[in-house]
């Protein structure tokens, strides 16, 4: 598998950074590839809105984020998956500002988009 065959939109569900790990949360994942085959991701969780960049090695995807809270500020962390197949990303996160003893999750799963025959 190469980087570029991670490129496309998933479904996410997840869970914050929190003692439970029951699903709070979903969305989707898109990620696109630059010309340095680097990953440029965009997380749209409701009306949140999610930006980050990363790399991909030996099925392995690292991706540092950062967005702007309701208060104004700008959280940032960072997202690492297990690319378990080019369909599915098993990962988990953590933020500077959230709960240190606990670990975010995210487990993503490709958009597949058919062809309408005529």
């Amino acid at each position: 598998m190469t980087v570029h065959d991670l490129a496309g939109s998933y479904t996410l569900e997840g869970s914050n950074q929190e003692e439970s790990s029951q699903a709070t949360y979903h969305g989707i994942l898109t990620l696109s590839i630059d010309e340095n085959n680097r990953i440029i991701a965009q997380w749209v969780i409701g009306d949140h809105l999610q930006n980050g960049t990363g790399f991909y090695k030996d099925h392995i995807l690292v991706i540092n984020f950062n967005y702007k809270g309701d208060d104004h500020t700008i959280y940032k962390g960072v997202a690492v998956y297990r690319c378990l197949s080019k369909d599915i990303l098993d990962g988990f996160w953590s933020e500077k500002h959230g709960n240190p003893l606990y670990l975010g999750s995210e487990y993503c799963v490709r958009i597949q988009h058919s062809k309408i025959l005529n």
